[in-house]
């Protein structure tokens, strides 16, 4: 019984040291995967120096070679920034960080009178000292690359002061939303019986609706400024398009993202008859920051036939000139609404809550499993706020894999779809023209390399979206 016994316990230990190494090494195969293909990618940048021949019509060499610095500094940047956060959660799992942390709460919750058996109360302080280090660690990450890659390029719109107000802000928000959610969760599985996967699917369900449906009404307002579009022709066209294709629009917002950056949006949101549509004022030539700043910089008020204007000032007006015209706005709408109307919404939201099904249902088959703790750790307790951590981060890490790169080929395929849905709303000129425009503002690079490309890019390339509409250009 004894040899039985010491087999029994190599075989438990070596399987849970095989759980913990394939952890770590999937992970490291995943980020050489990711390396590889941004090396790719950083070749094309080095080496195509001048403009495509393909490209000579819609973009100037001086936009070409801004897109490609700020692309490369980019990638510079995305390399250490992983590279980082790889070795970062390689140390936090050899030295048993999240068991240390673990540890740490129960010792804050002893503090305050609470024992080991109000497990959900040490959760919750779990996960605030887990997502304070994520936010300290991860903050000289952000700061650079909006103080230094941003700024350096002409993005960045924000002060230290309001970056750092901004950062506490959405930390306090966080918490407020993730600890009382997280603890109504925990308390559903606790409490739910064999089916408890059914009752905490259901509710994250109702929470991620609930969230989608106050967001723009009540959280995104506490860090932008939003303002009804005032009435005018861009106004009363917009609600003549949604009518014509029976979208129960009810308001249409301009949310000042200027504040912090000079990169432009625009989406909608709502369920059922209660419709909305947000423009950032970037995305807007006559809201622009950007072109009133010329306007001020050049001492004159704005002429319809720009006569009188230096040469100087036209090639700055040229040169800098923001955002779409009207007709260029209704046509990256009429795109959003293809969205809704082809149904691509929906069926987004179906897939996200057919794989959330899967996903605690494949939980409540592996919590059990003593061996998933004890190779993170965790050999005297089975904590469950820890059990859906294992399992959800590490354990379905290659099914998340595979599962997002099928996400990003269905997403490329519904915006060709979106775009030939407002193509048919004869706004197809108009957003082969708004589709250059975004590129030069946002210094999006327009050549890319392909396995590059279908690996990441939930969104065509530009001139693939651009050659599907170039033939339909005078409809």
């Amino acid at each position: 019984m004894g040899m039985w016994a010491s087999l029994d316990a190599v075989w438990e230990m070596s399987a849970e040291r095989r759980i913990f190494g394939a952890v770590l090494l999937f992970s490291w195969t995943v980020y050489l995967w990711e390396t590889f293909l941004a090396r790719r990618q950083r070749r094309i940048y080095k080496t195509t120096t001048h403009v495509p021949l393909e490209l000579g019509q819609i973009m100037d060499s001086e936009t070409f070679e801004k897109s490609r610095l700020y692309q490369l500094d980019k990638s510079t940047f995305s390399f250490w920034s992983g590279l980082y956060s790889e070795v970062e959660g390689t140390l936090i799992l050899l030295f048993g960080g999240i068991p240390y942390l673990w540890r740490l709460s129960g010792r804050f919750c002893g503090y305050a009178g609470f024992g080991p058996e109000y497990e959900i109360t040490q959760s919750l302080v779990f996960l605030l000292l887990a997502t304070l280090f994520s936010a300290l660690t991860g903050l000289p990450w952000s700061l650079y690359n909006t103080f230094v890659i941003e700024e350096k390029h002409g993005f960045n719109q924000q002060t230290l002061g309001f970056f750092m107000k901004d950062a506490i802000k959405k930390f306090i928000v966080t918490q407020c939303i993730l600890l009382p959610v997280s603890a109504l969760l925990l308390y559903i599985i606790k409490i739910g019986g064999d089916y408890f996967f059914i009752y905490a699917w259901l509710f994250t369900l109702v929470v991620s609706l609930v969230l989608v449906t106050i967001y723009a009404d009540y959280i995104a307002p506490l860090f932008d400024k939003f303002t009804p579009l005032p009435e005018g022709k861009l106004k009363q066209e917009i609600e003549i398009m949604a009518k014509s294709i029976d979208f129960p629009l009810t308001k249409v917002y301009v949310v000042q993202g200027s504040k912090r950056s000079s990169h432009s949006n625009a989406y909608f949101y709502g369920f059922f008859k209660n419709k909305r549509i947000v423009l950032f004022d970037t995305l807007l030539e006559e809201y622009s920051v950007l072109n009133k700043d010329i306007q001020e910089e050049s001492g004159m008020e704005p002429c319809n036939d720009g006569e009188g204007d230096s040469e100087e000032i036209k090639a700055k007006v040229k040169n800098k000139k923001q955002g779409c015209k009207n007709e260029e706005v209704l046509a990256v709408l009429g795109h959003e609404l293809g969205h809704w109307k082809l149904g691509h919404t929906v069926k987004n939201i179906i897939i996200s809550q057919m794989n959330s099904f899967l996903c605690f249902f494949l939980f409540a088959v592996l919590i059990g499993r003593k061996e998933l703790f004890v190779a993170f750790g965790f050999y005297d307790s089975q904590p469950t706020l820890i059990g859906l951590l294992i399992i959800f981060q590490f354990i379905f890490s290659p099914y998340n894999e595979v599962l997002s790169f099928c996400l990003t080929v269905l997403s490329r395929r519904f915006e060709f779809q979106a775009d030939a849905f407002a193509k048919k709303l004869g706004k197809a000129k108009d957003l082969y023209s708004a589709l250059i425009k975004l590129n030069k503002d946002n210094l999006g690079f327009p050549v890319s390399d392909w396995l590059f490309s279908m690996w990441h890019y939930s969104h065509p390339p530009l001139l693939e979206r651009l050659q599907a509409l170039k033939n339909s250009k005078q409809d």
